[in-house]
């Protein structure tokens, strides 16, 4: 894993995540696999210059007062470089596995909707402070009425998925719920992930179909152990040849 992301950096990512699940989400549900963030410590000691952080943390998992504390801690071994990603869980198996209440998907959005201001107010006072005084938040998820209008009045990235014209739509839906909070829509960056399937018949018109619906951040997800990079190296020349064509 550390020889993958010294060479993602090497090609010139923006950013590298992790996920926070502890089991394996495909091939062999008892595979290898190692807990988030401590990962991401090792990920931000092994690295100097890209944003680092979880694809996302789940909020189910630690209490948010401990998870402040925990992204204030690696923002200072990263040097200011980490994003707080987080959503409100959805994975069973990790629940059930580790003692975790599952709950219903509306009991888990109203805990996550009720940790963020705890998350943001203990990052408040930690001392020291984080390295650029805030650290981003990316929200993951795509529901309507609530997880975009907590995106809007709390993140500086939404994390989405779907077609390029769902992203458009809930591009739209995110810039109306900040008009009526009075946030300006392009404070918000949104992302969107490609895995290697998704990948296999991709080209430039799809990739540019993305940004045009809304998507200023374009990620490739790499399975482990063995990660191919392939992928990630046709996202990166795409990145190339889009930057050299609106020159």
């Amino acid at each position: 894993m550390r020889a993958s992301w010294i060479e993602a950096e090497a090609l010139g990512v923006d950013a590298i995540y992790n996920w926070d699940h502890f089991y394996p989400l495909y091939d062999d549900p008892d595979g290898p696999h190692f807990e988030c963030w401590t990962l991401i410590a090792a990920l931000a000691e092994a690295t100097s210059r890209v944003e680092v952080g979880a694809l996302v943390t789940c909020m189910s998992y630690r209490n948010p007062n401990l998870l402040a504390d925990m992204a204030r801690t690696v923002d200072h071994i990263s040097n200011g470089r980490l994003t707080l990603g987080i959503g409100s869980g959805w994975f069973e198996k990790d629940y059930t596995e580790f003692g975790y209440e599952f709950g219903t998907a509306i009991t888990r959005l109203h805990a996550f909707r009720d940790a963020i201001p705890v998350i943001k107010d203990r990052m408040a006072v930690g001392n020291p402070p984080p390295v650029r005084g805030k650290i981003p938040i990316m929200i993951g998820g795509g529901g309507e009425k609530v997880m975009l209008k907590l995106v809007a009045q709390h993140a500086d990235i939404w994390h989405g998925f779907g077609s390029p014209d769902e992203i458009r739509h809930k591009c739209g839906v995110l810039d109306a719920h900040c008009t009526d909070l009075g946030r300006d829509p392009a404070e918000i960056e949104r992302s969107v992930l490609f895995e290697a399937h998704d990948l296999a018949t991709a080209d430039d018109a799809l990739f540019d179909a993305y940004v045009e619906a809304g998507a200023t951040y374009l990620f490739y997800s790499g399975a482990g152990p063995d990660y191919d990079l392939a992928g990630l190296r046709q996202l990166l020349d795409w990145r190339v040849r889009r930057t050299e064509s609106s020159r």
